[in-house]
């Protein structure tokens, strides 16, 4: 099965939510005039990191951004990893990823395991619980954000269940550009896995961010990347690659888990 896929990697209005609704509905039209299959948005890409503000704007179970992204991915025909938000809970605001298959029903919910202390989202986050597994296209997939690929046991925890392809929505700085491609040709190569890393362009008051968002294959090679500036990046993942790539170097057979623990 081949997809092809667009990172959305737009530019984000800090704290005006239906300012980036307007921009994310443009350039998802724009993917869907180039014929895309999939699309992906970055991390909190509703709000961005204006995190003292959430008790304002914050969307209350995520409820507005599913029904837009429901709406989107119906219209445009086009399975979208909705990059994450910043979801009310009752039990405090989670930094959620969404997945939404092309008939615009809700696969999976994904709330941000490891907070960024730099960032100090643990001041204004809860941390998830959950995993970020789904399947899409009968084939098994993974979701995590940012700072989640600087856990390699967490994303490695995902593959050795079946996830063949891992989404990455981001805002990652642009003074740890190096870090971000590093991390993300790594995650590629050690589990022989598509790796679709989306970021933000742009700045807000504390920040300048990086772009740089990329499609690698289970070999490591980069298939498309962008620059910092903002830029719709479209590359096809064939997951036929992935069983080619493992038997190659079989990794995953030759694992002596006896002795990692």
């Amino acid at each position: 099965m081949k997809l092809k896929t667009a990172i959305i990697q737009m530019d984000i209005a800090y704290g005006h939510p239906e300012e980036n609704y307007k921009r994310a509905e443009g350039w998802l039209q724009k993917a869907a005039n180039e014929g895309c299959q999939l699309a992906v948005l970055p991390e909190l890409w509703t709000t961005g990191y204006d995190l003292t503000r959430l008790d304002e704007i914050a969307d209350r179970e995520a409820s507005q951004t599913i029904a837009f992204l429901s709406e989107q991915a119906k219209k445009h025909q086009m399975h979208l990893i909705g990059g994450s938000v910043a979801n009310e809970t009752a039990n405090g605001v989670e930094n959620t990823l969404l997945v939404i298959n092309k008939q615009g029903e809700l696969l999976k919910k994904y709330s941000k395991l490891h907070l960024f202390r730099l960032m100090e989202e643990e001041k204004f986050l809860k941390a998830g619980e959950g995993d970020g597994l789904f399947t899409l296209e009968n084939a098994q997939m993974a979701a995590f954000i940012c700072y989640d690929i600087r856990f390699p046991e967490w994303l490695r925890k995902h593959v050795l269940s079946g996830a063949n392809v891992l989404f990455i929505p981001a805002e990652w700085p642009l003074a740890r550009t190096d870090h971000w491609r590093t991390l993300l040709i790594a995650r590629a190569i050690e589990n022989q896995s598509y790796v679709v890393g989306c970021n933000r362009s742009g700045e807000d008051p504390k920040n300048k961010f990086a772009g740089h968002s990329m499609i690698i294959d289970p070999w490591g090679e980069i298939i498309a990347e962008a620059g910092e500036e903002e830029e719709l990046l479209i590359g096809e993942i064939d997951l036929a690659k992935v069983p080619e790539i493992r038997e190659r170097i079989p990794v995953f057979e030759d694992r002596r888990v006896e002795f990692y623990r």
